[in-house]
């Protein structure tokens, strides 16, 4: 698989993880602000928010991406990064996030701390 593809995957695998709260998916809820991938480090960096720091299913959700992009063997480790910088908010969710995460990794530009 080239980096494309890799990242065509871990997308695909995104999406299969529901906000109960919400009922859509954590892509279609624009929370996964960024996605890089280096396949000769075998490594991969996702940075992602939750709707409130509080959110009630917080540690469920990210269990669940945790144990869905183990599946990614092209990987040998994906730093989970969950940030809250930009805070989210309903303005996030956007017809066709998948696409922006597609052609350039980033969904939601946030500052650098």
């Amino acid at each position: 698989m080239d980096k494309n593809q890799v990242i065509e995957r871990i997308v695909s695998i995104l999406e299969s993880v529901r906000d109960p709260e919400f009922d859509y998916n954590i892509v279609e809820l624009g929370l996964v602000y960024e996605i890089r991938v280096d396949l000769e480090r075998k490594h991969g960096y996702i940075a992602m928010t939750l709707t409130t720091p509080f959110c009630p299913y917080g540690d469920s959700i990210i269990g669940e991406v945790n144990r869905k992009l183990a599946e990614i063997e092209e990987l040998e480790y994906i730093d989970l990064d969950i940030v809250f910088e930009p805070e989210w908010n309903p303005g996030f969710i956007e017809e066709n996030p998948k696409e922006k995460l597609l052609k350039g990794g980033i969904f939601k530009e946030r500052r650098n701390s």
